[in-house]
């Protein structure tokens, strides 16, 4: 009976993830806790800009990371509620597929406690504000790779090496970089075709 419940539960939450409402509502919160953490963050500061400058900088560097961890080993895994959500983004690739609106915040302020723990205040919220802002960011182009139609070579060839991960799973995990990909071994490389 219980584990009817949360796997009714988990339905739920799924299909309410796949509706425009809930892909828009998570940007418009998502960006105002980013604006939020960085005009606070920004306010505590205990240096200069050049010391934003290094959190912000820092902040989007560990982003894409992070994006990289979740796309590989939390999304192509067996927890139902990220595989169920992104094997739909894989079948249908131009839906509004994406997670619950109210889990990447959760995460996000309980990133963002942890960082206020371990760090200066003005500092922490800044690093948090930025992983924010580069998450936003993952999912603007994420949505504008499935979307558009680039006619300028390198716009092609970026969105074309994440349409390869639709092709390829176990490859092409970033989505705004390929650095982890490349230093990780998991950028899809072109086998030569076998004459014949």
């Amino acid at each position: 009976m219980k584990q009817n419940l949360v796997r009714t539960g988990v339905d739920a939450i799924a299909r309410m993830s796949t509706t425009r409402t809930n892909y828009w509502t998570e940007l418009v919160l998502d960006t105002a806790l980013g604006a939020w953490l960085l005009a606070v963050g920004w306010r505590h500061l205990d240096g200069g800009p050049w010391l934003a400058a290094g959190a912000i900088a820092l902040g989007l560097f560990a982003f894409s990371f992070i994006e990289y961890f979740f796309h590989r080993w939390m999304f192509h895994t067996r927890i139902p509620l990220f595989e169920q959500g992104h094997r739909m983004h894989h079948e249908r690739p131009l839906g509004y597929d994406s997670l619950p609106f109210f889990l990447p915040a959760m995460v996000l302020i309980a990133l963002t406690a942890v960082l206020v723990v371990l760090m200066p205040f003005g500092f922490a919220l800044l690093l948090a504000g930025s992983v924010t802002v580069g998450y936003i960011i993952y999912g603007l182009v994420h949505f504008i790779i499935h979307h558009v139609r680039f006619k300028q070579p390198l716009l092609r060839r970026w969105a074309g090496a994440h349409h390869v991960h639709h092709y390829h799973p176990d490859t092409n995990f970033g989505v705004t970089t390929p650095l982890w990909d490349i230093l990780l071994r998991t950028r899809y490389v072109r086998q030569p075709r076998k004459a014949g």
